[in-house]
């Protein structure tokens, strides 16, 4: 398998190859989508925290099945609207990033209304977080879970570890919302 990050300030497009998978859920399939989405965020993490802006997008397949993600639409230091995908016939994620580090925001984790936006739209949903911190929200089970801990992303250098506190690998969203309070 094969697959290229291109240069997302052109706004060109991540593209993987998926072969093989009819249907989004698998077990295999949803390990490539991870992976997708970790070098897709690694790709505009620095972006974003140059910039303090969120940047956000959707990842899916197209219409011969290969696995892409539109080109990331800038937001502002708090949140992001993406753009609809043209390149897109079936969503199946959505991905943004949080900015940059900030003493003012709990924004190690995704925030309640990260979660609940995908799970309005029937998606999962991956987040980039400012001490490098990649998540995988799961919006069926209600669970957000880190696909990978601190630096494992680009970090930001002013990020402060543990300004939070303990990060749990994983949250249901009950204890995410008594986090976030």
């Amino acid at each position: 398998m094969t697959s290229c990050l291109r240069n997302l300030a052109n706004k060109r497009l991540l593209i993987v190859p998926i072969l093989g998978f009819a249907a989004h859920g698998t077990a295999a399939q949803e390990g490539i989508e991870q992976a997708f989405a970790q070098e897709l965020l690694a790709g505009v993490q620095m972006r974003s925290i140059t910039e303090n802006a969120e940047y956000c997008g959707y990842i899916g397949f197209d219409g011969v099945g290969e696995l892409v993600a539109a080109p990331p639409t800038r937001g502002d230091a708090e949140s992001c609207l993406a753009d609809d995908p043209a390149n897109i016939d079936v969503i199946t994620a959505s991905y943004h990033t949080h900015g940059a580090y900030s003493p003012n925001y709990y924004n190690e984790v995704p925030s309640t209304d990260d979660i609940e936006g995908d799970e309005e739209e029937g998606i999962d949903g991956y987040v980039a977080t400012p001490g490098g911190r990649l998540w995988y929200l799961d919006t069926g089970d209600m669970v957000i879970s880190q696909i990978c801990g601190l630096g494992c992303l680009p970090a930001d250098v002013n990020f402060v570890p543990g300004d939070m506190g303990k990060i749990a690998p994983s949250y249901r969203y009950e204890d995410l919302v008594t986090l976030l309070e």
